[in-house]
């Protein structure tokens, strides 16, 4: 069994070291796997007053106020959690259930939506005290919104282009790590490449990242690569696949097409890496199984098309189309995870829940559930949709970090995705020390010294 040693350090007050020599702390006699990827070693580790690390190695004759006994405990730095929707934390600033998985800190703005004033919400992070470390990106599809407003089936205007890329650049200059992209959700499923290139561009002025959930995660996810890439090259930064996975029956065993289309654009100078959460199921809102074109708009207009019969059938022929593409014959694979208006369906799959809701489980009336969902304004779901061997490829690829896609839970609410409570943890218990997937050093490297290099979090990462 691994046990590992997870130490937060608050020091208030002005206490000062008597001398050079004096430790606030000493951790004593653990096995330090120091997040580089080196074989695990034996030493003392000292923390100065300030939370800093001034010693690595034999700390037998340094004075201390506190001693750690940390005699067959693991000693590793904090996680870093690169993929999280954790902007909720301002309500929750505990955020226990990334602290009990040793995630200490957080990557917000993803899949497209952020905060966009970041000077702000740093500073209202700063009086809320929070417990995790927290960096962000822009999300694009919340800059879109904001220079586009309502209108947003089509390209922005110069002018609108031109103010999109000024707010990513403030953003950055305030603290941003890079662009964000969720090109399967409003409004950004409406954008062109070029409009992206654009605003990448204006993060890569500030040494930014760009980060994306992109187009496709199934059929067409080589052709969402392709344009991932050349995102990159053409404004010059280096960029990085969100929960990367081959989704969907059709797609099963795409694994290694997928790793060798990211690995000959890395053997070819980009600088591109990805993430994934370690389970076979995904999760997103229940109203993504509707197409957007007909979840454009607020949810009067979708009301508007449900009591439209021509409309309507129009929406359920292509909800049928598309599972008919991917070979599945209802959504036995889509779990109802939290749905206030009908608490009793949480936890649910769709065929359950309908036959719950209406007395009939078949495909129209899981149709039929799915717009009452989203005509209420929406309920999160996990969908079934992968298989353990795509999971055991990506993961053993060695660009590849560990993120949970997770807000900050609120224990014993809904049925969510158990992602958010043990996805670092089930890193090291199941495809470590189980199934021997990655070893320990390895996988530790993959959630400290990785993700902050590549998101360049300055002093994080390393036991040093």
């Amino acid at each position: 069994m691994i046990r590992f040693l997870l130490i937060l350090l608050l020091f208030h007050g002005t206490l000062q070291p008597a001398s050079g020599e004096k430790l606030g702390m000493l951790i004593r006699g653990g096995s330090i796997i120091d997040g580089t990827g080196r074989p695990a070693y034996v030493a003392d580790i000292g923390i100065n007053f300030d939370g800093r690390i001034v010693l690595v190695g034999n700390g037998d004759s340094a004075e201390r106020m506190v001693t750690v006994d940390a005699d067959g405990l693991t000693v590793a730095p904090g996680f870093i959690d690169v993929h999280t929707h954790a902007e909720n934390i301002r309500n929750q600033p505990g955020a226990t259930n990334f602290l009990r998985m040793g995630v200490t800190t957080l990557v917000l703005g993803n899949c497209g939506s952020s905060k966009t004033d970041v000077a702000g919400f740093f500073k209202d992070l700063e009086k809320t005290e929070i417990s995790p470390n927290v960096a962000t990106l822009i999300g694009h599809n919340t800059v879109r919104l904001r220079a586009m407003k309502g209108s947003f089936m089509r390209p922005p205007t110069t002018k609108e282009l031109a103010n999109m890329a000024e707010i990513v650049e403030q953003a950055m200059k305030d603290g941003a790590v890079g662009l964000s992209t969720g090109l399967i959700y409003l409004p950004g499923t409406f954008s062109k490449t070029g409009e992206i290139v654009d605003l990448a561009k204006a993060a890569a002025k500030h040494d930014g990242i760009y980060v994306s959930h992109m187009r496709s995660e199934g059929k067409s996810i080589l052709n969402a690569i392709n344009e991932l890439l050349t995102i990159s090259r053409d404004a010059g930064l280096p960029a990085h696949v969100s929960h990367i996975k081959a989704s969907g029956r059709q797609n099963w065993k795409r694994s290694t097409e997928i790793l060798a289309a990211l690995d000959t654009a890395r053997k070819e100078g980009l600088s591109i890496t990805q993430d994934q959460y370690t389970y076979t199921a995904s999760s997103t809102g229940i109203s993504s199984i509707i197409p957007q074109k007909y979840r454009a708009g607020s949810r009067d207009d979708f009301k508007k098309r449900l009591a439209d019969p021509k409309v309507k059938r129009e929406m359920i022929d292509a909800i049928k189309n598309n599972l008919k593409s991917r070979n599945e014959p209802d959504y036995s694979y889509a779990v109802i995870a939290s749905w206030r208006r009908d608490k009793s369906l949480n936890g649910l799959r769709l065929p359950a829940a309908a036959k719950k809701r209406y007395g009939d489980g078949s495909l129209d009336k899981q149709i039929e559930l799915v717009f009452e969902i989203h005509a209420s304004g929406g309920a999160s779901g996990v969908y079934h949709k992968m298989i353990e061997d795509d999971l055991q490829n990506f993961m053993a690829n060695p660009h590849t970090m560990f993120a949970s896609d997770s807000s900050v839970r609120t224990y014993k609410s809904g049925v969510p995705h158990p992602r958010g409570y043990g996805n670092a943890a089930r890193v090291i218990s199941r495809y470590v020390r189980e199934l021997k997937t990655i070893n320990l050093e390895e996988a530790i490297r993959r959630m400290t010294s990785l993700p902050a290099k590549v998101f360049q979090l300055k002093d994080r990462g390393t036991i040093r």
